[in-house]
């Protein structure tokens, strides 16, 4: 059966010409899915029967199960979701000044290697459809609706690669953006890679207004190789030229996330080199404190370490953040709930 949430309206307006239906039949469809937030077809009052019967046999709209939900006293709220094919995956919710922005996976497990995260303490098994990710908004904004909020800004950075899932990455931000569907405006959208060049240079072609996050973590090669598997493809000339060709294309600015770990990319020769690698760019470098994982042997950078890099980049004309941690008290790091409740039924079989 067909899930409805992996279509944008472009491609459910086509599946309906298949159906000898009108185009005003997919904004109706979207209408009644996201806005009205209804999923028995008998009840869409302004579909014929006969239609309605189609729909019954033929598609479905799927939803995850909630297998975990943790809450922590910060207000981040952690989900582990379960699709009806047994895959677990996670999403979590950060409540900002601004409003509520919702962390989504893009794939059921992970392979970028990366020897400091979570997400890869479990290979990769598939990607996530557009529909899977749009159905982790969907069970957030369900849980906020009792608190009369809703999610306003998401960011694609949770477990996964989103560029090694591209189609659906690109399909599900067209359907969160739909203002037929749930209206979250591009520039509340981000989207986080580790660095894949010729998708870079793709993404720049879009034509979207969404915003691209780059997980540096390392200001050269040797570093960053010795901590990103990916490194080991795509030098930082190359990452750093599409980096460029995205910018001039787009004139938006990338965001450099760079996680201070201690004893190996915090020190000032790291940050001399940093400014050398990102000057001239558009982008700004987000510094994150690393959150400690038990399974990993690094250890975050101290507070003074952190606050004489941010301040060399600031000195040296590169606008540093540092990004504020969410839910210390849960298991807050991508991956990490996942893998802990995988390893728990493991122990328990």
């Amino acid at each position: 059966m067909l899930n409805l949430y992996d279509y944008t309206l472009d491609k459910l307006t086509l599946l309906m010409d298949e159906y000898h239906q009108k185009p005003f039949r997919a904004r109706q469809l979207f209408s009644w899915i996201y806005q009205k937030e209804m999923t028995d077809f008998d009840l869409m009052s302004d579909i014929s029967k006969e239609f309605r019967e189609i729909l019954k046999r033929d598609f479905t709209i799927i939803k995850p199960k909630i297998v975990v939900d943790e809450l922590s006293k910060d207000g981040t709220r952690k989900l582990l979701l379960e699709y009806p094919d047994g895959a677990k995956i996670e999403t979590a919710l950060m409540p900002y000044n601004y409003g509520d922005a919702i962390c989504i996976s893009s794939q059921v497990g992970c392979n970028m290697g990366c020897s400091f995260c979570a997400s890869g303490l479990l290979k990769k098994e598939r990607n996530l459809t557009s529909g899977e990710m749009v159905a982790q908004v969907i069970t957030m904004n369900e849980l906020l609706k009792k608190e009369e909020r809703h999610v306003s800004h998401v960011v694609v950075m949770g477990t996964g690669e989103p560029f090694d899932n591209y189609e659906n990455v690109m399909d599900f931000i067209r359907i969160i953006n739909s203002p037929f569907a749930l209206a979250i405006g591009a520039r509340h959208i981000s989207v986080s890679t580790c660095g894949i060049p010729n998708k870079i240079r793709r993404y720049a072609l879009e034509g979207l207004q969404t915003n691209l996050a780059i997980s540096l973590h390392a200001p050269n090669d040797i570093i960053r190789q010795q901590i990103m598997k990916i490194a080991r493809a795509y030098p930082l000339s190359e990452l750093m030229d599409a980096i460029k060709y995205y910018e001039k294309t787009t004139n938006r600015r990338v965001t450099y996330e760079y996680i201070m770990i201690k004893g190996v990319n915090d020190s000032l020769k790291c940050a001399e080199e940093l400014v050398k690698l990102v000057q001239g760019s558009l982008g700004f470098v987000n510094l994150i404190p690393y959150n400690k994982i038990k399974e990993m042997p690094y250890e975050r950078s101290d507070e003074k370490t952190i606050h004489v890099f941010y301040e060399y980049l600031l000195k040296h004309h590169v606008r540093p953040t540092v990004r504020k941690e969410f839910g210390k008290d849960i298991n807050a790091s991508c991956g990490q709930l996942r893998a802990k409740e995988i390893h728990k039924n493991e122990e328990e079989f």
